[in-house]
């Protein structure tokens, strides 16, 4: 997409002076970013995704019966919604995109930002002075208010040793004050940007009031050194060891010295320090899907000669619904092409196009690898048949 576009969805501002002036750096306000907003499903819809297995959903109740700020964890039933009281509770459910495709359709208004750094779009449902406390998230989110009325407060960036309240389930900030005057009241359509660290309370101010979260994925320091030493454990030799070949004589045999201290350093260093082996981690973990068992392969393997057979016949593939794509070229002729945490080398020209939003369809065969790479990725459950989704669904 052009990056010096105006863009409504950012109040004005083209992509490039978001990502240069707010992304991750301060808040922004947007009102009327999606004119005329019509939010593809209501309060109703939402509960009965929360009472489906498999999605994940919490009802937050600020006076439970447990206790102040009670959690619950779904699926639910006609019984819990038919006791709670008028005000004062937050439904939420996850990943509302993997689920329906008018929700998912939204995250095209996004695609200034790598697809790879999305991680789902939550919806909250909440009566009159229904929140979630003042709290801080470590992720970027674009809160879109879908229908009814939210009022937003912002308390400015914290430290990461802030503190909470004991004792409950909800990281909800011990002490909050509004900040700059920044309290407002965000109608259907209206927008605001947080990025990670920003302390923030949104309250409902109507019956009918749910908001749409816009989430990024973004792994923590500690995950990744894990995350990052165990891909390369699993490739390493095991003949990869300390060694002190032509280490001096020590007058004290007992002592770890500077010496056998740096080894070690230069050991764990040269291993970690492979730009290629942490770009084929990287683009593994960024595509690993929010839910694994969302992904339904096949119980027979597919013939790639019948998949070329199908697609010259008109039919044609989609991305199925949870997945994730990404790519990154090797040089002028391969590619790894990154789906649902696994790799596959390929020509760049089918990778981008997998990853991508271009169709599906018999073009893809012109690249050399293509039935067998589609064929793959059908089997894995990345990939499905166009209408095969929709069936299932209903």
């Amino acid at each position: 997409m052009p990056f010096n576009t105006p863009l409504p969805m950012l109040g004005g501002l083209t992509a490039a002076e978001f990502l240069g002036d707010y992304w991750q750096q301060k808040p922004l306000l947007i009102r009327g970013a999606f004119p005329d907003f019509e939010c593809p499903l209501d309060p109703d819809e939402l509960a009965g995704l929360a009472c489906e297995e498999g999605i994940e959903s919490r009802l937050v109740e600020e006076h439970g019966k447990r206790g102040p700020w009670q959690v619950s964890h779904g699926p639910f039933n006609e019984r819990t919604f038919a006791r709670l009281p008028e005000q004062d509770w937050t439904l939420l459910v996850q990943a509302v995109d993997h689920y329906v495709p008018e929700v998912a359709e939204l995250l095209k208004a996004f695609d200034f930002l790598p697809p790879w750094r999305l991680d789902d779009i939550m919806i909250s449902y909440a009566p009159p002075g229904g929140s979630v406390g003042p709290h801080v998230d470590q992720y970027d989110v674009f809160l879109l208010q879908g229908s009814g009325q939210r009022r937003w407060q912002l308390g400015g960036k914290v430290a990461d040793d802030v503190p909470i309240l004991d004792g409950i389930d909800l990281r909800i900030l011990a002490q909050f004050a509004v900040e700059n005057d920044d309290d407002w009241v965000l109608e259907p359509g209206d927008m605001l940007y947080l990025p990670p660290g920003w302390s923030h309370h949104g309250v409902s101010q109507s019956d009918d009031c749910l908001t749409l979260s816009v989430g990024f994925r973004a792994p923590s320091a500690d995950e990744a050194i894990t995350s990052y030493a165990d891909y390369l454990g699993e490739q390493l030799p095991s003949s990869r060891r300390y060694s002190d070949a032509g280490m001096p004589a020590s007058q004290d045999p007992t002592e770890i010295d500077d010496n056998a201290v740096e080894r070690m350093r230069g050991l764990i260093l040269e291993t970690l320090d492979d730009p290629a082996q942490l770009a084929q981690w990287f683009g593994r973990v960024m595509t690993q899907p929010k839910y694994a068992d969302q992904l339904v392969p096949n119980e027979q393997p597919t013939d790639p000669a019948e998949l070329v057979t199908a697609l010259h016949a008109g039919e044609t593939l989609m991305r199925s619904p949870g997945s994730r794509f990404a790519w990154r070229p090797l040089d002028e002729a391969r590619a790894t092409l990154f789906a649902d945490g696994d790799g596959a080398e390929c020509p760049p020209t089918l990778a981008r196009a997998l990853a991508g939003d271009m169709p599906l369809d018999a073009k893809l065969l012109e690249d050399d690898g293509a039935a067998e790479l589609l064929a793959a990725l059908l089997d894995a459950g990345s990939l499905t048949w166009e209408g095969e989704f929709d069936e299932s669904s209903t």
